[in-house]
């Protein structure tokens, strides 16, 4: 071998070295990169599980109460045709349950320091909506009580209380991602709690009319209580229907 190539050799040597050196920097690089990666998926994931978002307890607990007071109208309506005690049962169940419901609600509302709305609204809302489910509970109770048998009256009020209490519960459904939605729906529930008491002086009117006797004053006296706390219902959800639509102006 010539003294050129000698020479030749070795700084060929280096020069494929520093080329090595370079791939090896490259795949390091490349590692690094995924490591990093990873790290920062995984960090991610950490984070979003500390600060997931979490249900709503307060909402929860108000989508239930207005759930089980459309149920237990449902069952008031039921019970007109016939007084069946099975339906009887069922509203009462659904009231107790309604009950508990707000009870858990007071209680996340005593300890939360921040609340998706007011504490004031949620507070008056869920006493709303229990206010409607307790007096169609008192109404079937009364009826048993003062032996009241079901009128047309009492009929057409119940349906339309029925009505009311699904559009208070999709109102409460769309309240927080949809609230002009659920503004809409409050509406609606207040134009059915005004049929409510157009079909109760409708029902004063006829009870009022033709008195003759003791006898039928003192089915006057029963009727009108029955048909004073169908009223009531309906007065308590167009007042859950103007809290809901409180709600809707200060998140606007």
């Amino acid at each position: 071998m010539s003294i050129a190539a000698e020479k030749l050799a070795p700084a060929e040597k280096r020069k494929g070295g520093k080329k090595q050196s370079k791939g090896n920097r490259q795949q390091t690089s490349a590692a690094e990169a995924i490591a990093d990666t990873k790290t920062s998926t995984s960090k991610e994931s950490f984070f979003r599980r500390i600060f997931k978002r979490r249900p709503n307890v307060f909402l929860q607990m108000i989508h239930l109460q207005a759930t089980l007071t459309l149920e237990g109208i449902d069952a008031l309506l039921a019970y007109m045709d016939g007084q069946n005690p099975e339906e009887a049962k069922r509203l009462t169940r659904a009231e107790n349950e309604a009950d508990e419901a707000r009870r858990i609600l007071i209680y996340e509302l005593n300890k939360t320091f921040i609340t998706p709305f007011d504490r004031e609204d949620i507070f008056e809302l869920s006493r709303t909506i229990d206010d409607v489910l307790d007096y169609a509970y008192s109404t079937m109770t009364e009826m048993e009580i003062l032996k009241v048998k079901p009128t047309p009256f009492t009929v057409r009020m119940a349906a339309l209380l029925r009505d009311g209490a699904f559009e208070l519960l999709q109102a409460v459904d769309r309240l927080e991602k949809h609230p002009g939605v659920a503004g809409e729906h409050a509406q609606r529930a207040k134009e059915l709690e005004n049929r409510v008491e157009s079909v109760y002086r409708e029902a004063l009117a006829d009870l009022f009319s033709g008195a003759e006797d003791i006898k039928h004053v003192v089915k006057m006296l029963k009727y009108r209580e029955v048909y004073r706390h169908l009223s009531n219902a309906a007065d308590r959800g167009d007042e859950a229907a103007n809290v809901i639509a409180n709600i809707v102006v200060k998140r606007a």
